[in-house]
């Protein structure tokens, strides 16, 4: 049998390849974040997926370092977080309210809800999805740009809050 993909298709499947990237269920079956912190670094500090949600509420992080993905919620409330480093996709809600970050920098997906509240995002930058509500009340960027300006960079699914 064979398959006809496109060149982006192939492509994203040979980086995947080359890039080794190392699937981890949550933090909690590593004793939270510092757990998994220091296994990854045993393991080289490769790239890495977390399955499931990713709680991170209040933990003094200040950059997600190698993980490229989180299949469910990823909460970064309350936290040092100035990058999102290697971050790609979020399979569900993302929180970053209220935090210090300043760009997107690889995110390109966010599955449900994506809060950027109290914010310095100036950009989406690289972003082109998210499935639900876009929260920017109160960033640099609801006082520079248009609801229709933002719809026609980024798919939003649900309702952009920018006042």
């Amino acid at each position: 049998m064979k398959y006809i993909i496109s060149e982006r298709q192939y492509k994203l499947l040979t980086e995947d390849e080359d890039r080794k990237i190392l699937k981890l269920p949550g933090s909690a079956v590593f004793g939270g974040w510092e757990g998994m912190q220091k296994f990854l670094e045993l393991k080289g500090n490769p790239l890495f997926s977390v399955s499931g949600n990713l709680d991170l509420f209040g933990i003094p992080i200040e950059s997600l370092d190698n993980l490229v993905s989180v299949d469910g919620n990823l909460n970064l409330g309350a936290t040092e977080i100035k990058s999102l480093a290697n971050l790609e996709s979020v399979g569900g809600y993302l929180n970053l309210g209220g935090t210090k970050i300043k760009s997107l920098a690889n995110l390109e997906s966010v599955g449900g809800n994506f809060n950027l509240y109290r914010t310095k995002i100036k950009s989406l930058k690289n972003l082109q999805y998210v499935g639900g509500n876009l929260d920017l009340v109160d960033t640099p960027l609801s006082r520079t740009t248009t609801e229709e300006e933002i719809r026609n960079q980024v798919k939003i699914k649900g309702q952009i809050y920018l006042e």
